[in-house]
């Protein structure tokens, strides 16, 4: 295989949106599947597990036999799970509860003036649903990333939603259902897709599932939409579409490892981006030769060569480090690595991106298991204006604020005249029976 990866030359750079337009993405459009999308989540609000069961049927070729799975079943895949599996899945676990339990932030007081001070503490939401893949390939690390985090943060009511699997009766895949057992989660359900999503921010009583407060998880483009259908009833982490992965690397970079990366990610799906950005042509050609060789040895060879192939993977080449930062930022990239002999130089110029890995010993394949920090992150160029999951996705931070008798008289003046200002005198009002006789409160003004 020759010349995997197009070349886009951007040595000269363009302004700011000229250079979004050139980058590579895949073609995935989450608007054009949101009426399809609405007419399966407004099936689910309407008939319950009914359409749940149609939906399965229909999209995951079985019929479940219950939806809700039993504790059993959860029992049963825990106890048959692979022990070197076991193993790795609690190693992911600790390093992922670490990492999680740093992401939640203390409370502070501000001191306004004296005996005037705010505190802002953060609350758990109540409960969360979170939705893990099926599909091409089975994914106990996203059940590990969503529910730590949950639990983390202090979630205390955590339902999990993956589809029904034909190969293994109608229940969801064995090695989820041991993931869940393992963290301890007894809600369970054997729905997917879009339905799935829509079960859980309504709630479907039939089953016992009531609605949740934050649904997250990554899935395809239907359950990119159907997060945008339901963003009005509960709180969404970001559409997560095709995974990405940009390397910015210069001469000094081993090809062999860059060229590794970029197929470890390509393996994903058929959409995912695999984008190098480098000033050094000659690492171009050797990353290239390197990618054609173990696109076509690996066992997704087919899978691996579309995605490397497609219009959403390049090899970009720039003038300097600089303007690979420039790229990048433009891009906004799910994952990004950074190989160059001086990775936290580049590390300053670069703003936007989901996650980070540096050097040569930091793959995203790390990132995806057991590194500590979550892979459930924004694509499509989001990371320019969200954060990937993690525990402040479920926090909400709350305000309590304390003023004694002196301190209110400090500002009386400043709100009775802006409460005036805005046409709202009851507001000013409020202020000032703090400082009347208790008779003259009951007064009619």
């Amino acid at each position: 295989m020759e010349d995997v990866l197009r070349r886009i030359d951007l040595t000269t750079l363009p302004a700011e949106q000229e250079l979004r337009g050139l980058l590579p993405r895949p073609a995935v459009d989450v608007a054009a599947s949101l009426a399809a999308v609405t007419e399966l989540i407004d099936a689910v609000r309407e008939r319950g597990a009914d359409a749940l069961i149609e939906q399965a049927e229909r999209f995951d070729h079985v019929r479940p036999t219950e939806i809700r799975v039993g504790a059993q079943a959860l029992t049963d895949a825990l106890t048959a799970l692979d022990p070197s599996v076991r193993d790795a899945l609690e190693v992911a676990v600790d390093r992922v509860r670490i990492g999680s339990r740093a992401q939640v932030p203390p409370s502070m007081v501000a001191h306004i003036a004296e005996g005037a001070e705010i505190e802002l503490r953060w609350q758990p939401v109540d409960r969360v649903g979170l939705y893990v893949p099926g599909g091409k390939a089975v994914y106990p690390s996203s059940v590990v990333m969503n529910v730590v985090a949950a639990q983390a943060a202090g979630v205390c009511s955590i339902a999990v939603a993956s589809p029904a699997q034909a190969d293994h009766a109608g229940l969801p895949h064995p090695t989820i259902l041991a993931a869940c057992a393992l963290l301890g989660v007894e809600e369970v359900y054997a729905m997917g897709g879009a339905g799935a999503i829509g079960a859980l921010a309504h709630g479907v009583p039939s089953i016992g599932l009531a609605p949740v407060d934050v649904v997250t998880g990554p899935g395809n483009v239907f359950v990119a939409a159907a997060k945008r259908v339901v963003a009005g009833t509960v709180r969404v982490d970001a559409e997560a579409g095709p995974t990405e992965i940009l390397v910015i690397a210069d001469d000094s970079a081993d090809a062999e490892l860059v060229a590794a990366d970029l197929v470890s990610q390509a393996e994903h799906d058929e959409l995912a981006s695999a984008v190098l950005v480098t000033d050094s042509a000659e690492l171009a050609d050797r990353v290239d030769a390197s990618v054609a060789r173990r696109a076509a040895a690996t066992a997704a060879a087919e899978r691996v060569a579309a995605s490397l192939m497609g219009e959403q993977s390049a090899i970009v080449l720039v003038a300097d480090l600089a303007a690979a930062a420039r790229v990048s930022d433009a891009y906004a990239p799910e994952h990004l690595e950074i190989i160059t002999r001086d990775d936290d130089a580049v590390l300053a110029m670069v703003r936007h991106a989901g996650a980070i890995f540096l050097g040569p010993h930091t793959p995203v394949s790390l990132g995806d298991y057991a590194a500590g920090s979550n892979h459930v992150l924004p694509t499509g160029g989001q990371a320019r204006r969200v954060a990937g999951l993690g525990a402040a996705t479920f926090l909400r931070a709350q305000q309590v604020v304390r003023y004694d008798r002196a301190a209110l008289a400090e500002v009386r003046r400043e709100v009775t005249a802006l409460a005036a200002a805005e046409g709202l005198p009851a507001h000013g009002e409020a202020i000032e029976a703090r400082f009347e006789e208790p008779a003259r409160r009951q007064e009619v003004r």
